[in-house]
């Protein structure tokens, strides 16, 4: 069996509502959702990864994207380290500079994309990120060159899987509602009027994922935006309704790639 390799580079961006983040890992990323878009280049090595669209896989080159909410995960091919650089963009940045452009529906389609000029606009917008000196026109052009071709070229409407049937959509929007608070399967499948085990299957049929895993997932980006807000972890973790900060810890790494304290001090 292959070491765990997991090094991390969390750059603070130069943007307000832009992370930016280089990886080189054998990390196995579980199924889970950011509120961002999610962008990223792949610079060496390959993954397999769960989507919308079933199973894709994505090698050196390849740019691979998720939208807010969208279930995702990555996993390295034969354990061998894949090195990747990838941007986090908030919602309401990407609707604000759109909306100027005219471009009305913000959501990408495919999960992996094989655009060198993509992967060359995204580049550029990567080192101005990372660049304390970097001038705000030269930040400016890039992020609408880079955004402007990822959504003219690989735009889309809503995508179906998005949409889930009522009863699901209602225990997802409880999740939603409230990730900090306890409910139980019981008291879920009794809101969606079905039996537990129906809940069970028919939600890790249209979500991806468990309705447990769900509500983890949904608790660590709700410590993300607290930790953001300059929450400490341990407050974080109470906030965020996880059992103590070591459980936040451990669902915090697995998901995001990085400690809460590295994340911490990278947004204060």
């Amino acid at each position: 069996m292959r070491e765990r390799i997991h090094d991390v580079e969390a750059n603070r961006s130069t943007v307000p509502g832009i992370e930016v983040m280089t990886l080189n890992t054998n990390h196995h990323f579980p199924r889970h959702s950011h509120d961002q878009f999610t962008v990223g280049v792949i610079d060496s090595g390959a993954q397999r990864s769960w989507s919308r669209l079933g199973t894709v896989y994505a090698s050196a080159g390849d740019v691979i994207a998720a939208n807010p909410g969208e279930i995702h995960g990555g996993v390295p091919i034969d354990r061998t380290p894949r090195r990747l650089r990838m941007i986090y963009l908030d919602p309401w940045l990407v609707y604000r500079e759109m909306e100027q452009e005219g471009i009305n529906a913000v959501e990408i389609l495919p999960p992996v994309v094989r655009d060198p000029i993509l992967t060359g606009t995204f580049t550029r917008l990567f080192t101005y990120l990372t660049d304390v000196n970097s001038d705000h026109l030269g930040t400016e052009e890039s992020l609408l060159r880079c955004l402007i071709r990822l959504l003219r070229k690989h735009r889309t409407a809503r995508p179906s899987m998005h949409s889930c049937t009522p009863r699901i959509a209602k225990a997802v929007l409880c999740l939603n509602a409230s990730p900090e608070k306890a409910i139980s399967l019981t008291e879920l499948a009794a809101l969606c009027g079905v039996s537990r085990f129906q809940l069970l299957r028919a939600f890790a049929r249209e979500m991806g994922i468990t309705p447990h895993a769900y509500l983890i997932q949904r608790r660590v980006l709700l410590a993300r935006r607290l930790l953001a807000c300059g929450q400490t972890s341990a407050e974080a973790a109470t906030q965020a309704g996880f059992a103590d900060q070591s459980h936040m810890t451990r669902a915090f790494v697995r998901q995001m790639g990085i400690t809460p304290s590295r994340y911490r001090a990278l947004t204060a």
